[in-house]
């Protein structure tokens, strides 16, 4: 894992050097020098390291000189980090009317003791660097581009049909689509195959491939393993050879594609292009145009198999056909026909039974299913069963053409920071049920979202690397839950993210622990202790702590105060600390002395009733959550949080003192969480200049928004449920309500039993932005109001359970951008909105997609 994170690394610290080179910051901590050189030896060394790191293999002494780096690395951005803090703290003043002020960072402010600290470690990394650089002018290493391309695979076209198993299905699809006419546009089509490493999608284009149907339909079938290099040359040739079985050595692409158009003439033909991992669409469009330059292709078809859905979309306008795993039955007949010779099977009822639960790990994957089968051939022994059984799949050794390695040509084609971001989902058990929102700030904390553009934030380029990943298949079982999205891993590739991470990475359990000491990050699994054992207290550089909760479990997790102790007293580079779902009654008051840390998680830690004033200290945190934790007191200082972006919080206080201008300037998400004492939000939103989400929630005494939210020109998503108080009146009062430009795009309330008016200064200072609106169980919601027509953006309008909701407003056909309608338990606005006879429906007839509960209306009656 070293030499995959390395550029990545130093790239994030040669960032953070460059955000410390205000002369201001420099000069104060008297580091101007020896940060200078700091830099230029890192950018040196940084030139030379994707050579470094394609030698390696060859070469032990670099291979070690890498990881040296690595841990070099990491302990400059220590250092950094450090300074940062450092100056973090000094903006904060906090006087005796617990108001704050913010200001800059003067020199004479820096204790001349932590200026000479700083000054001398930076020296000793220096020293450091400077060994291995020169160690590193001996290897003779060149500049390369961060070019990553994955090994070249070779595939053929035969398949023996008698070794596929639980296909036919798959098989009888694809040539289904293959019999449907092609569309007028003149394209070719293509149809993509897409799933993850060792599915089956090559098996399964070698069995369309070799079908008595399509060897009769198609003239000519072409296949081609194009694998990493979409190179137009090398596939004219492919394809060249595949017909003529004639090896070309001309290498004039004129030439070839003449050459083609002959052996192709005006047949039609089956291309299959299997492997594919081309995400240039220029590369593309070249080939693909090539191709309509050999005459009329309307009855010609292209089959591609890829791992990447991004890869799926750029080749074909098609759905592509998602292959799933085969059936627990049908891997249980080719492990079979893998773990035993022909018939045994009979005669070892007890390796059976291991063997079932054996296959329950491959989770439908064949090759996986293959790899272990054959790990176990002509093998008897129960015991040796056993130990398969009970060991994790990654930990086995495994040839090039087994389960671990084929997936992990996958991760070697990634970027490197979306290496980095993927690995570290190793430290959650599987069948987790991941969400972005957590991941994300998850992947902040640790300083692995980078973005070359500064009006960028960090949560967007977290949904972007998330998104990646999802389009090559890193993730499943994805669901849009509006402004974030819960996900799934494959056991597999979970396993895969365990193999590349276990250099940093440590899960604990109840096992020995053979504890590898330039560890980073701490994972307690279900059934390990929460304790720090002895053998992890020498990990002094440990910068992740997390507890996940109990799978499959409504229960807390005991937890022992003297484990969050020991993890202060040993882990002072701590970056996340995730205690969530535990029983946790205190926070100790050291915790103040993580100044590192940058995300506290206390979700649903029931028992806890108050945290400690010194986690006013934590100017670097970025993520505070604390919801479901019933806390009688908030520390009045909370606003000294500067670097706050995502608040979570529930509290029976009075909550929080009026927010003061440049503090929470930074907050992007603020959620309120059962305050059953909050009667209004406190006065400042206004300073709140960054927020995005405003999330509200079972706030009994809540009875209005404040009229603040009006200057909040970057919110863009407003929840409100369960506040049966509270009511939204907000009409426009003053000059300057007349011409708002709002952003929200999402507004949704729900259990709001006072509710007979919607905000029509947001929602209308929003016309142009709003997409969303929903409204659900407001039993004395009686009117949409007449100026709902002016919400020219709207796409999707949801609402349920009003009974008193009777009739649509006039000019509901200036909704144009309305793409979809949902009614549900309106019984009487259901009946005016059905198709047939609906007084209502000619208001809506040119919504796309309207759906309305008719049944439920007239159930009753």
């Amino acid at each position: 894992m070293a030499e995959s994170f390395l550029f990545n690394t130093a790239e994030r610290v040669l960032e953070k050097i460059a955000l410390l080179a205000v002369e201001e910051v420099r000069l104060a901590f008297n580091v101007e020098n020896d940060l200078e050189e700091l830099q230029d030896t890192m950018t040196r060394i940084k030139a030379v390291l994707l050579d470094a790191e394609r030698q390696q293999h060859q070469n032990e002494a670099l291979r070690l000189s890498i990881w040296k780096l690595r841990d070099l690395f990491y302990d400059a951005e220590d250092v950094i980090d450090e300074i940062e803090c450092e100056a973090l703290r000094k903006e904060v003043v906090n006087y005796p009317s617990t108001s704050i002020k913010v200001r800059c960072l003067p020199s004479c402010f820096v204790p001349l003791a932590f200026s000479s600290k700083m000054g001398h470690k930076i020296k000793e990394i220096n020293k450091r660097i400077d060994k291995i650089a020169t160690e590193w002018d001996r290897f003779n290493l060149g500049q390369q581009v961060d070019n990553r391309r994955v090994i070249h695979r070779e595939t053929h076209s035969f398949v023996n049909s008698s070794d596929v198993i639980g296909r036919d299905e798959d098989r009888e699809n694809i040539i289904n689509l293959l019999k449907e006419p092609s569309d007028e546009s003149g394209n070719i089509p293509v149809i993509p195959i897409v799933g993850i490493g060792g599915l089956g999608k090559t098996t399964l284009a070698q069995c369309v491939y070799n079908d008595e149907w399509v060897i009769k339909l198609f003239a000519l079938r072409i296949w081609v393993c194009v694998s990493e290099e979409f190179d137009l040359r090398r596939l004219l040739k492919e394809m060249i050879y595949s017909i003529s079985k004639k090896t070309c050595d001309d290498s004039k692409i004129d030439t070839l594609q003449t050459q083609l158009r002959s052996l192709v003439k005006d047949e039609n033909f089956l291309l299959v292009l299997d492997d594919v991992w081309n995400e240039d669409r220029v590369k593309w469009i070249e080939f693909k145009n090539l191709l309509m330059s050999k005459g009329n292709l309307s009855r010609s078809k292209i089959i591609m198999t890829t791992r990447s859905l991004k890869v799926a979309s750029i080749m074909s306008s098609c759905d592509p056909y998602v292959l799933k795993g085969l059936s627990h039955e049908n891997c249980m007949t080719l492990f079979t026909k893998w773990a035993f010779k022909d018939g045994d099977e009979g005669r070892y009822p007890n390796l059976m039974r291991i063997g079932e639960k054996i296959v329950e790990k491959c989770k439908g994957v064949p090759l996986a299913v293959r790899t272990l089968g054959s790990l176990l051939f002509s093998k008897t022994d129960e015991h040796e069963w056993i130990l398969l059984r009970d060991n994790e799949i990654w930990r086995l050794d495994q040839s090039e053409n087994d389960i671990l390695p084929v997936l992990k040509l996958s991760y070697h084609y990634l970027p490197s920071h979306l290496q980095r971001c993927f690995t570290y989902l190793s430290l959650f058990p599987k069948d987790y049920l991941y969400d972005t929102d957590y991941i994300i700030q998850f992947w902040m904390a640790n300083g692995l979202l980078a973005s070359s553009n500064q009006n960028e934030e960090w949560e967007d380029i977290g949904i972007t690397y998330f998104k990646e990943l999802w389009l090559r298949c890193f993730v499943q079982d994805v669901t849009d839950c509006g402004s974030f999205y819960r996900f799934k891993m494959h056991d597999l590739i979970h396993d895969l993210a365990l193999k590349v991470s276990h250099t940093e990475c440590l899960t604990v359990n109840r096992q020995p622990i053979k504890v590898v000491e330039k560890i980073r990050h701490l994972s307690f699994s279900a059934d390990s202790p929460l304790g720090v054992p002895q053998s992890l207290k020498k990990l002094k550089r440990v910068r992740t702590i997390v507890v996940p909760p109990l799978p499959f479990s409504t229960e807390n997790r005991s937890i022992d105060e003297s484990f969050v102790n020991a993890c202060i007293l040993n882990f002072k580079y701590l970056r996340l600390l995730d205690l969530s779902y535990t029983l946790l009654e205190e926070l100790p008051e050291s915790i103040g002395t993580l100044k590192h840390l940058r995300y506290l998680d206390l979700s649903l830690c029931r028992r806890m009733r108050k945290i400690p004033s010194s986690i006013c200290k934590l100017q670097s945190l970025l993520t505070l959550r604390l919801f479901g934790v019933p806390l009688i007191e908030v520390p009045e200082n909370l606003q000294s949080l500067i670097s706050l972006r995502f608040l979570e919080i529930t509290t029976d206080a009075l909550l929080l003192r009026d927010i003061q201008p440049g503090c929470w300037s930074a907050l992007q998400l603020l959620h309120l969480s059962k305050c059953d004492r909050l009667e209004s939000i406190f006065d400042g939103m206004q300073h709140l200049t960054s927020l995005r989400r405003l999330a509200i929630h079972e706030c009994v005494r809540l009875i209005s928004l404040p009229r603040s939210l009006k200057f909040l020109t970057k919110l863009e998503e407003i929840l409100i449920g369960g506040c049966p108080k509270i009511n939204l009146c907000m009409e426009a009062e003053e000059a300057e309500d007349q011409d708002l430009h709002l952003s929200l795009k999402t507004f949704s309330i729900s259990d709001l039993y006072a509710l007979t008016d919607l905000p029509r200064l947001l929602l209308e200072g929003s016309a142009s932005t709003l997409q969303s609106l929903h409204i659900a169980c407001c039993k004395n919601f009686e009117v949409l109001p007449e100026w709902l027509q002016n919400l020219t953006s709207l796409q999707k309008l949801e609402i349920g359970y009003c009974p008193k909701l009777s009739s649509l407003p006039e000019g509901m056909d200036r909704l144009t951008a309305l793409t979809q309608l949902k009614i549900k338990g309106c019984r009487t606005l259901s009946k005016r909105c059905g198709r047939v006879g609906g007084a209502d429906w000619p208001k809506i007839s040119h919504v796309q997609e309207v759906e309305v509960d008719l049944w439920w209306s007239f159930q009753s009656e």
